[in-house]
Formats: C-alpha cells, sequence, structure tokens
C-alpha cells in the first residue's frame, strides 16, 4: 500500500535547485541534490478492463492521468496553440524535442533561462524525446557508431555529435520530467539492421543511466527490435533489468503494418512491468488508442493534430473533414456536431472554410483546437469507460459509429 503525503514544498525546493541558472557559468550544469529525497516519480495502476489500464503518473510538475495523449511541441510549441489554451483543452503533458531544441535556441540558453517549462511557460509535465528518431531519419547527413552518431544540422550544415552522455547532458539542461534514453530507431523489417541496432541501444541505455545525475527527472528506456518477436523479447527483459521508471515502446508506426504493430505490443505487454507506464511513441490516431489501449500502452503522442490542421483537415468521427473543400462554403454546422471545443461551439464550416481560403491564421489556430480536443477528450472518455469497467464496450461502440459514419460519409 502506498502512503502519500504533502510534497509540494519538496518539490518546490528541488525544482529551485535545479532550474535556478548560473549567470556566471558558461556551461550550466546541473549538481545532484543527493541531500534530498527524490521527488515522487511513481506510478499508481487504478483499474484494469482486459489489459487496457487506467493509472496516474505523479512527476514534480503535477499528476499525469492515463492513459494520456501528449501533444507535440517540438520546438518548445504546440504550433499556434498557446499553454493558456492547452490547459483549457485538459492537456496533462506536452512533449518537446531535444534534437531542434539542441539546434536552436540551444539548450544552454534554455537552462540559464530558468529551464523549458519556464521558457515556454508551461508548468505542466513535459516530456523530451532524445532526439534519436531526427538524426537517424537524415539518413544522407548522419554517421552511427558504436560510441554514438555524427550528424549535420538541418538548419545551417554545422556538425554535431549526440552520444548518450551529450543527449542526457542537453536533456538535463532542458529539465523536462520525463526524459528518454538515446536509442537506434532502425527500420522495423530489416533483421541484419536490428540486430546490431539493439545492440548499440542496450548499449547506449546502460551510459544514459550512469550519465543521469537530476533527481527530479525520470528517464525511460526505449524497447526496440523491429517486428521481430525474439529481439523485442531480448529488448524487454534487457531494459526491465535495468529498472527504469517507465518505459517506452519505440520503432513502430514507422513503415510496418497495424497488424504486426499490434502484434509487437501484445509481445511486450506481457513483458513489461505492470507498475511501470508503458509510452508509444509517435502514435496519434482515435483508431490507434482504441487498439492500442487495449493492448496495454498508457502514454502517446503525435504531431498530426496540429500538423492536419495546418493543412486544412479536421478530425470528425466519420473520417478527416476537408475545411478547403468548396461543398464546405455555406454550411452553416460545426465542424463536428455535438463537439464542445470553442471551434465547434462558436464557429460554422463555411467560416472556417472562408479563414482557410483566405489564409488567415485563425483559421489554422480554429482547426489546432479542434484536432486537439477531439484526441484529448476520446482519451479521457477511454480512461474512464476503463475506470467504470467499460472499456471493451466502448472501444466496439466508438468503432462501429466511425466505421457507420465513414460509410455513410461515402454514400
Amino acid at each position: 500500500m502506498k502512503v502519500f503525503f504533502d510534497t509540494s514544498t519538496l518539490v518546490a525546493a528541488l525544482i529551485k535547485v535545479h532550474h535556478t541558472p548560473n549567470p556566471a557559468s558558461k556551461h550550466p550544469h546541473h549538481e545532484p541534490t543527493e541531500h534530498l529525497a527524490p521527488p515522487p516519480f511513481h506510478f499508481d495502476l487504478l483499474a484494469r478492463d482486459g489489459r487496457a489500464r487506467a493509472g496516474v503518473f505523479h512527476t514534480p510538475h503535477g499528476a499525469i492521468p492515463t492513459p494520456v495523449f501528449a501533444p507535440v511541441g517540438t520546438a518548445a510549441t504546440v504550433k499556434g496553440v498557446p499553454p493558456r489554451d492547452l490547459k483549457e483543452l485538459g492537456a496533462t503533458l506536452v512533449l518537446a524535442n531535444t534534437y531542434h531544441l539542441f539546434l536552436r535556441p540551444g539548450d544552454e540558453p534554455i537552462a540559464r533561462l530558468g529551464g523549458l517549462h519556464r521558457f515556454m511557460g508551461w508548468d505542466g509535465p513535459i516530456l523530451t524525446d532524445s532526439g534519436g528518431f531526427q538524426v537517424f531519419s537524415l539518413k544522407e547527413i548522419r554517421t552511427i557508431d558504436d560510441d554514438g552518431v555524427t550528424f549535420k544540422s538541418h538548419v545551417d550544415g554545422s556538425l554535431h555529435r549526440f552520444t548518450p552522455e551529450k543527449v542526457i547532458a542537453v536533456e538535463e539542461h532542458l529539465g523536462a520530467d520525463i526524459v528518454m534514453a538515446l536509442d537506434e530507431c532502425a527500420p522495423p523489417l530489416d533483421r541484419a539492421y536490428n540486430v546490431e541496432a539493439l545492440r548499440r541501444t542496450h548499449a547506449w541505455a546502460e551510459r544514459c543511466l550512469r550519465a543521469k545525475t537530476r533527481a527530479d527527472q525520470a528517464l525511460f528506456g526505449i524497447v526496440q527490435g523491429g517486428v521481430f518477436d525474439d529481439l523485442r523479447e531480448e529488448s524487454a527483459r534487457f531494459l526491465v533489468d535495468l529498472d527504469f521508471p517507465g518505459y517506452a515502446i519505440g520503432g513502430l508506426a514507422v513503415g510496418e503494418t497495424k497488424e504486426q504493430m499490434h502484434h509487437v505490443l501484445d509481445v511486450v505487454d506481457a513483458l513489461l512491468p505492470e507498475d511501470k507506464p508503458r509510452y508509444l511513441m509517435g502514435v496519434g490516431t482515435v483508431k490507434d488508442f482504441f487498439e492500442t489501449v487495449a493492448r496495454g500502452v498508457d502514454m502517446f503522442d503525435c504531431v498530426l493534430p496540429t500538423r492536419l490542421a495546418r493543412h486544412g483537415a479536421a478530425f470528425t468521427h466519420a473520417g478527416r473533414l476537408n475545411l478547403r473543400n468548396a461543398a464546405l462554403a455555406e454550411d452553416e454546422r460545426p465542424i463536428e456536431e455535438g463537439c464542445a471545443c470553442y471551434a465547434c461551439r462558436s464557429f460554422t464550416r463555411a467560416y472556417i472554410r472562408h479563414l482557410m481560403q483566405a489564409n488567415e491564421i485563425l483559421g489554422l489556430y480554429l482547426a489546432s483546437i479542434h484536432n486537439l480536443h477531439f484526441l484529448l477528450d476520446t482519451m479521457r472518455r477511454i480512461r474512464q469507460a476503463i475506470l467504470d469497467g467499460a472499456f471493451s464496450a466502448f472501444r466496439a461502440e466508438m468503432l462501429a459509429r466511425m466505421n457507420a459514419a465513414a460509410t455513410a460519409l461515402r454514400e
């Protein structure tokens, strides 16, 4: 049985120790605070419905109810959406990108300015990825070896190097609550490549753990291994032995089929500890939420809601709606009937289409608000259904509704 107590004073003190920059220091460094007890990173599993899980992951900047969807703020901003609105939408976790912030404006200036929370004006939990996926996707301008990866900046062509130790130093400067170990994301169907990448990923995970100094950050290991059962099992067992406070499942939604992704999650679910959160990286559609929550996943992130909005598309239960479509020119309906978001409460499809056609920023903002609300609200309803013991029925009902709406739209 867990014993709970008021940790606000302790957490505030710990955050102050780690986030107060030293203006005289050219290279900010955060010393471990061994004289203070670590803050309460722990996961409470509250309910299960089949393999679907509802819980709470506690961090220094607040509790994260799970399952949870994290809007992506690549460059320390969820594109076009201020933190005020993210709070109103009910977001409890935001992701920022280590690679992009390292290149611009730099992790050390952010540290001197008080850390990422203060820099971006978001006082809730933040997760930073390691930047590994971005680096490894730059196939033409990077070189990988057992020690790390050398790459050219996509911004100005300058040469840089990420090692596990360097990535942890950057993430400690940024100061997110949840940080990712450096891993290698291999093509999911290439077994030979995955064998080599897994060896590096495991060695780098150990080095990340040794390099970590901040007690107010939770370092997650990343399970890799492509679509190969034995490699995924090897990776899960290896990382569980290292006793991370949480585990990401990487190397999915990168080219494999949905069936292959689901099978990998079935394999991994049986091996990861029940008292630690599981994070599926880069997944952000409603159908994926239902299928992967049903396989034991707790955390998600994706750029899709704001990226689609910038291209004039909106999520609906009938599928994606093209907000630039001429058929909407006099459509007085909201984007989605019954949606409680600001865009749907206040504006018509006709008006939002006009904004899109006129290249008005407000149109992109309203579409972003709607898309984020759509995913965040769906995840809240999924969580409540698990708590109520009704997830299986809710999943079946919602998927049937979406399929019927999509069929009606095509007819």
